[in-house]
């Protein structure tokens, strides 16, 4: 599990360099799927809970979420082409960032205290995934 959640990053980093914002914050938020993914396997009992390869997955979604410019990702012009942003990200910038703000500083708080069980890493991802609910609600158009 670490080898993959080490290629996804890397992944990720060659990504973030795309000319193209639109590639750039979909192949981020592709990763952050993927390792969301990996973490409720083990909530699920999929996977079995290694606390060891949770912290890593755990480290790798906030290294996800600190490369997550938004400035970078959602400049002016970037809302129109193969896109699910919604609009309301760029009327409601301070609130898109607040949203990501967020979101990172819960990342941090589950890496600096990592979870000892499958319970407490439950919680955690209830609140990582409230926080990409919350934001997917407000700043993203559903697909149909």
């Amino acid at each position: 599990m670490r080898k993959l959640v080490i290629a996804i990053s890397m992944l990720a980093f060659a990504g973030s360099a795309y000319a193209d914002p639109i590639q750039g914050r979909q192949a981020l938020m592709k990763e952050r799927g993927k390792l969301a993914g990996q973490i409720s396997k083990v909530v699920k009992g999929e996977t079995p809970f290694d606390a060891a390869a949770v912290l890593d997955a755990l480290k790798a979604l906030q290294a996800n979420a600190e490369k997550f410019d938004v400035d970078a990702l959602f400049p002016a012009g970037s809302d129109k082409g193969d896109t699910t942003a919604a609009p309301k990200i760029w009327e409601d910038m301070a609130g898109f960032k607040a949203a990501e703000d967020k979101f990172l500083a819960d990342t941090k708080a589950a890496v600096a205290s990592p979870p000892a069980d499958v319970d407490a890493l439950k919680a955690q991802l209830n609140t990582l995934g409230g926080d990409c609910g919350t934001c997917h609600q407000t700043y993203r158009i559903k697909k149909s």
